[in-house]
């Protein structure tokens, strides 16, 4: 019988929770289980699986919990890595038992395990004084402005003009904990789901204490390091963009479904995607390649199950 590949997935934190939604958990169980059916029909088949989750709308909607609770009932307000690990907990949680209803109607025993897994980064990354990372719900400009005022955050408007959104800072990871682990799960044939929203933040003081920090490592940069330390074969992201379109030089607009790696490389040095869309995925799967994969899949998630799923390449 033929070993199976193994693929690392991603999945975008806004596929979990979509644009105008409330955030309700049921919101988040039906997207989650379009995702996971999704996943099935496009990759399991033939791979073994490694997921990654965003958390971006998750791990600021817990913020705001958590500033509300301390103004009302004085409860201690949690740092921003402590809330991404709530994040990873709740969301592997979803992850984990949609995995499990679709197994069960197609007679697998497939275990799925949720790893909590802490990431190390550079203290002295330029990004904690370049904040850039989007997390949380999407604001007005007004709404904004006084969120700002009130909890000493900083707001920018999202690329594809939604609204405004809080910003934050987000390193680049440098180590994922328990690589050789999560490889060893996968590659036994079971679906781990780990270093969810890019995994939690976490650096050694001077004394070589392992501390959390104040930021969210973005997830498509945790993946493919993931990718990288465990070998994988292929690299799945998925994201609600339909098509990745862009404006040429002579201001026409050109669809990009097959993207060779070093025409790539020339739109991120150009500034062609935002820091807080695209250009995080494509770095992460031009980094995937450079480190030895062959090609990076983008996978649209669309809004209605019956339309067509769109894919991108980048291509050695």
């Amino acid at each position: 019988m033929e070993e199976k590949k193994l693929a690392i997935v991603a999945f975008g934190g806004n596929a979990i929770l979509r644009a105008g939604q409330q955030g309700t958990v049921q919101e988040q169980k039906e997207n989650v289980y379009r995702a996971c059916k999704t996943l099935f029909e496009t990759i399991k088949s033939k791979s073994n699986l490694i997921i990654i989750h965003g958390n971006g709308p998750q791990v600021g909607n817990i913020l705001l919990q958590n500033t509300a609770g301390a103004k009302m009932f004085g409860i201690p307000e949690m740092p921003l890595d402590v809330c991404g690990a709530y994040s990873q907990g709740f969301l592997g949680y979803l992850i984990e038992q949609q995995l499990r209803n679709i197994l069960t109607t197609k007679d697998l025993e497939t275990g799925v395990v949720n790893l909590i897994t802490q990431v190390l980064v550079d203290k002295n990354d330029p990004a904690f004084k370049n904040p850039t990372k989007p997390i949380g719900p999407y604001y007005t400009k007004e709404e904004a402005d006084k969120l700002a005022e009130d909890t000493n955050s900083i707001f920018e408007k999202d690329p594809d003009g939604i609204g405004w959104r809080k910003i934050v800072a987000s390193p680049l990871p440098k180590q994922i904990g328990n690589s050789k682990v999560i490889e060893k799960i996968a590659r036994d044939g079971h679906i781990v789901v780990a270093a969810g929203g890019g995994g939690i933040p976490v650096y050694y003081d001077d004394q070589k204490t392992l501390l959390g920090i104040d930021a969210v490592i973005d997830k498509d940069h945790t993946s493919a390091l993931l990718a990288s330390q465990t070998k994988a074969d292929e690299f799945y992201i998925f994201t609600d963009l339909k098509r990745i379109i862009i404006e040429t030089d002579d201001s026409k607009k050109k669809i990009l479904d097959t993207i060779p790696i070093a025409e790539a490389k020339q739109y991120l040095e150009k500034g062609i995607f935002s820091a807080g869309g695209m250009a995080p995925k494509i770095k992460g799967a031009v980094s995937f390649i450079e480190n030895g994969g062959s090609e990076c899949t983008f996978l649209h998630f669309p809004d209605n199950p019956e339309d067509p799923i769109y894919k991108t390449k980048i291509v050695r």
